[in-house]
């Protein structure tokens, strides 16, 4: 096992995970025939990752559907073995589960729940308190703290069958964090919630993160989620590693161009603005175009020179249609 240096909160050194399924040709004579044969096939979930995380960090960690984002969760929590890597999570070997790594670690999915339904979200905190062995004062600091933070007072002695999906979500934050952990693993944590909802539990995170010097890993189909919280970005997609930096590199490595936003002073034409470049929109005094990265200046410029403009802005593609590119891409990106 490679040794964790002081600077790793993770260290994951070539990951694997490797699945056996079965398959059975349809109907009954197929059951029959896998009854009697039965044929499986391997099917690599998560195919040689490696990167390091420093105690502090946040990191988004993105991918499509099924691109092996939750297995790697699941083997860095210890729930699911590699079946081949190295790994280490503040100092331990995740698949041995020790206590003392319990302790250092938490992870929440979005679609799960560990509360317990029938009964307060309280009773839930004090069966936490217990497992954890949560000395009292530290119990009641960091109630206090989760309570204000995540406006909990009023729903604490409610059913969790009673609880809203927003606040059982708080909830169920609150429960995971309470042994105040040293990294965090959240999967889809704000998952059906509205805006405002959403809005909170980025804020707890940040104020989690920045309190206590966490190491957070957010897997999250919102991109604002990812984009208020994380600085580096890890990319997975089909089992690989296929970016590893921050978002603005992430959007530098978009073959497309960039927008130009305008507020003219005078109305134009699409027609007008096809000189300058393509996808062009026009609503009243507002315009946006795709120039091509390389001329994004020259155009700019241009466009100041020949119309009559208020102000001009120029942006990245959205991340979404950066990763829809990247997710074709097999190379490894690092930044």
């Amino acid at each position: 096992m490679t040794t964790l240096t002081p600077d790793a909160s993770v260290r994951v050194r070539d990951l694997r995970k490797q699945y056996v399924v079965h398959e059975k040709e349809p109907g009954f004579l197929g059951s029959l025939k896998g009854f009697v044969n039965r044929k499986t096939r391997a099917v690599e979930a998560v195919r040689g990752v490696s990167f390091d995380l420093a105690p502090g960090e946040v990191v988004g960690f993105l991918g499509p559907n099924g691109a092996g984002k939750t297995t790697t969760l699941k083997m860095l929590s210890g729930l699911l073995h590699p079946s081949g890597g190295e790994v280490r999570v503040a100092g331990f070997e995740p698949r041995r589960r020790e206590a003392a790594f319990l302790k250092s670690i938490t992870l929440v999915m979005g679609q799960k729940q560990q509360l317990l339904w029938d009964l307060p979200a309280l009773d839930s905190f004090l069966v936490n308190q217990a497992i954890y062995e949560i000395p009292d004062m530290q119990y009641r600091e960091t109630m206090r703290e989760f309570t204000d933070v995540l406006d909990l007072g009023g729903i604490l002695k409610k059913q969790v069958r009673k609880l809203s999906l927003g606040e059982r979500m708080k909830c169920e934050l609150a429960a995971a964090l309470l042994h105040r952990p040293r990294v965090l693993f959240l999967d889809e944590p704000t998952i059906g919630l509205d805006v405002n909802m959403q809005e909170s539990v980025r804020a707890f995170i940040r104020d989690y993160n920045e309190r206590y010097g966490a190491t957070v890993i957010l897997t999250s189909h919102y991109m604002a989620d990812v984009t208020a919280l994380a600085r580096r970005i890890l990319v997975i997609d089909q089992g690989q590693l296929v970016f590893d930096g921050d978002l603005a590199r992430l959007a530098g490595q978009a073959r497309g161009g960039k927008t130009i936003r305008l507020q003219l002073r005078q109305p134009v034409t699409a027609a007008q603005l096809a000189h300058y470049g393509s996808d062009i929109r026009v609503d009243g005094l507002s315009a946006e175009l795709t120039v091509p990265r390389a001329e994004v200046s020259a155009r700019a410029a241009r466009l100041l020179a020949d119309l009559d403009v208020a102000d001009l802005t120029v942006e990245d593609p959205p991340i979404e249609a950066v990763m829809a590119e990247l997710f074709g891409r097999k190379e490894i990106v690092s930044g």
